[in-house]
């Protein structure tokens, strides 16, 4: 089965090898061009683009899908195209020019979280199981009937970060065998049914803690926006950033905001909210790197310092 590719972060890269591997004919890559990364602003090849370059395959950049490259993808006399998270819109022009056409890996179970950041809406909102999904790719927002899902369990410290590269394991198999499915013509779509939500990019402002609400509330949040943007609380107008919470409900009485440290050879982060406690498990204090929260602890005892995240 000859195939395009078109996916652009680490997250897509997964399934571009199961496809390799698998044996599919990739006739090319389509992926976002070069980005500016790190405080240089270098500019970089996506995650999909460098390891296409890797397997010597062909790469298309572009930063949305024009009539020019929709000609290219004509001259490829493509049978199917898989997408995943490419990070843009496929005209119906282009939908029309695989003969199976466009087949997305999604990461979520629709119809629910539609759109661009379904993994940490999923988490945020609480869900205890999310999945992935292969979709026949139409003009609508991840409308399209459905063929074949994988899911996974939420536990209380996986993150979105977590979660997406569970996802991308699993789901590059679906991936791979709704592609063979329909190159054997035994794939079967069953269109969506049910009500839809929606999943919009993540901004900063979602990833702002605010302690005076519940402990779990606060969890969720912090875990649907990690590693990115990362979680975060203003203190004195400089922020602090946090990795997974541990919710200890064995711990009352402390205000939302209020800060304690259990001392011991490991000691303990504890920061009230309107329930129970919370325990970071990682902190990044203003103007340094991600630490231990044990270890940033530690150095609080020893300079007898104070903070409040109230």
């Amino acid at each position: 089965m000859r195939i395009l590719f078109a996916g652009t972060p680490q997250v897509a890269v997964t399934s571009l090898d199961s496809l390799h591997a698998a044996g599919f004919d990739i006739a090319a890559v389509l992926t976002r061009p070069d980005a500016p990364l790190g405080r240089k602003r270098v500019l970089t090849p996506s995650p999909v683009a460098a390891r296409a370059a890797e397997l010597g395959l062909p790469v298309i950049k572009a930063s949305k899908i024009t009539a020019e490259v929709t000609e290219q993808l004509q001259g490829l006399d493509l049978d199917a195209a898989a997408i995943v998270a490419f990070g843009g819109l496929v005209p119906e022009a282009a939908l029309l020019v695989p003969r199976h056409g466009w087949i997305n890996l999604h990461f979520s179970l629709l119809p629910n979280w539609r759109g661009a950041a379904p993994v940490q809406h999923s988490i945020i909102n609480g869900d205890d199981i999310i999945g992935a999904v292969t979709f026949q790719l139409e003009t609508g927002l991840d409308t399209g009937p459905v063929f074949g899902q994988v899911t996974e369990v939420v536990n209380e410290l996986d993150t979105a970060g977590v979660m997406l590269e569970r996802l991308s394991a699993s789901g590059s198999m679906l991936l791979v065998q709704t592609l063979q499915a329909l190159d054997a013509g035994q794939a079967v779509a069953v269109p969506q049914a049910g009500s839809h939500t929606y999943a919009p990019k993540i901004t900063d402002e979602d990833a702002q803690l605010d302690f005076t609400r519940p402990a779990t509330e606060i969890r969720r949040r912090a875990h649907g926006t990690t590693p990115f943007p990362g979680a975060w609380c203003a203190v004195g107008g400089q922020r602090y950033k946090f990795g997974p919470l541990r919710e200890r409900r064995d711990v009352a009485g402390l205000a939302p905001g209020q800060l304690r440290i259990e001392p011991g050879k490991q000691p303990a982060v504890l920061i009230g909210t309107a329930t129970w406690a919370l325990e970071p498990t990682m902190i990044q204090p203003p103007g340094k790197k991600m630490m231990n929260a044990s270890d940033w602890a530690r150095g609080m005892l020893t300079q007898g310092t104070e903070v409040s995240f109230a």
